[in-house]
């Protein structure tokens, strides 16, 4: 790890405190790529049509995707210096606090979240994500999520962008049980209990843990927490089965038979709630904005009273500067555009071949984001960047619902 210290505490010095990160791919095996992650259309199947296609691509991760099958390294995000390579979670375990900063070293000895580009071709099953409580059972963490739905990424919506979520009002327990037992008999009709929200690309979710979802066909970029674990509910999707194995995958062994406690797993106020979209839905606030630049939230609020992760969208016109301060670290994702942040290229790209490098994803160090990082657009076009916080790192964060008063 010496090396690693050396490599990392380097590349900080030339740049100021940012890291150029790598492409991060994660297949599914279980899911249908939706195509618009800007991959080279022959590289969707790079890891073997036995791992699935790629999916989803993360964002300064120190996360391991929880996939069967899986390369050692597959969800970690890679910082790139002079033609070297190193992992984030090593540079964060050897810099410590001078990364991430102190407040969240102290506290999770990691960077406790990570973002991501999902991207489906269709919808996925009903599912939820335990608690913490609940994932340490397993020896897991449990995984708090939000959704963002980039315009640049949705031209298209591909076949099905509306999203199920939660559970009617009036539904019980007994109800989903009933769905689960009918786990083998065909579909278990859980939908049936649900109500689907139509997708808006510009808008977004917070999703807390243990409350039921099956995601629509829309590129999403969700800040969570760093977990890979969930059940899912539903065992037919499209005409394809979903294994039982995937409801129970993370709960404790001698449960996976027990439909009774696999349902009271979920938290039912707030799956019920009749006001749920009040409860969760997120539209963005303007933070503040300048000559020709604007930054807004897309990911604010919090969850059962912590703030976990936020986000924001920082659009820059043609020939437009600013130099933004932020109460943390966070990881960026240039959606459109070009230009510089500081003295290095950012470069949204048009296509991009696996394992190729790219110009479009950075992390700033938290003491870096506290002293401003200048953000140029040199291009023609927009330059937009989404970049995610970890806890408590915007304590002046708008709260769910605040988008009405804006």
């Amino acid at each position: 790890m010496a090396n690693v210290n050396q490599l990392a505490s380097a590349a900080l010095s030339e740049t100021g405190g940012i890291f150029r990160l790598a492409p991060n791919w994660v297949p599914r095996s279980f899911l249908q790529p939706g195509r618009r992650l800007k991959l080279h259309p022959n590289d969707y199947y790079a890891l073997g049509m036995n791992r699935g296609g790629i999916d989803e691509r993360w964002f300064g991760s120190t996360t391991e995707a929880a996939n069967d099958n899986r390369g050692w390294d597959e969800g970690l995000s890679y910082c790139v210096h002079n033609g070297e390579k190193f992992l984030l979670r090593d540079a964060v375990e050897e810099l410590k606090g001078e990364i991430i900063g102190d407040h969240i070293w102290d506290t999770y000895k990691k960077w406790p979240v990570y973002s991501k580009f999902f991207d489906n071709m269709g919808p996925i099953p009903h599912h939820m994500h335990q608690n913490k409580e609940q994932a340490a059972k397993v020896g897991q963490e449990g995984k708090p999520e939000s959704y963002y739905f980039p315009p640049q990424m949705n031209a298209i919506g591909n076949n099905f962008p509306y999203t199920f979520m939660g559970l009617e009002p009036g539904t019980t327990k007994q109800d989903v049980i009933d769905c689960l037992d009918r786990w083998n008999d065909g579909d278990n009709g859980i939908l049936d209990l649900s109500k689907a929200y139509r997708l808006k690309p510009g808008t977004g979710w917070l999703i807390p843990p243990c409350v039921l979802h099956a995601p629509g066909s829309l590129v999403t970029y969700e800040p969570q927490w760093g977990s890979d674990v969930f059940g899912m509910y539903q065992n037919l999707v499209e005409g394809r089965e979903v294994p039982r194995a995937l409801l129970t995958k993370d709960f404790p062994a001698d449960k996976h038979d027990d439909n009774t406690y696999l349902v009271e797993a979920l938290d039912w106020e707030k799956n019920v709630d009749p006001n749920f979209k009040d409860s969760n839905y997120l539209e963005p606030i303007v933070s503040e904005q300048g000559n020709g630049w604007v930054d807004k939230w897309i990911v604010y609020g919090k969850v059962d009273g912590e703030q976990l992760f936020t986000a924001k969208e920082l659009t820059l016109q043609p020939g437009a500067k600013c130099t933004i301060k932020d109460g943390g670290a966070y990881s960026w994702i240039t959606v459109q555009g070009s230009g510089q942040v500081e003295s290095m290229v950012l470069q949204s790209p048009v296509m991009i071949r696996f394992g190729e490098m790219t110009e479009d994803e950075i992390f700033v160090t938290a003491k870096k984001a506290g002293e401003g990082v200048t953000y140029e657009n040199t291009g023609k076009e927009p330059l937009v960047g989404l970049r995610y916080f970890g806890p408590d790192a915007q304590p002046s964060a708008p709260a769910v619902g605040d988008y009405k008063n804006s």
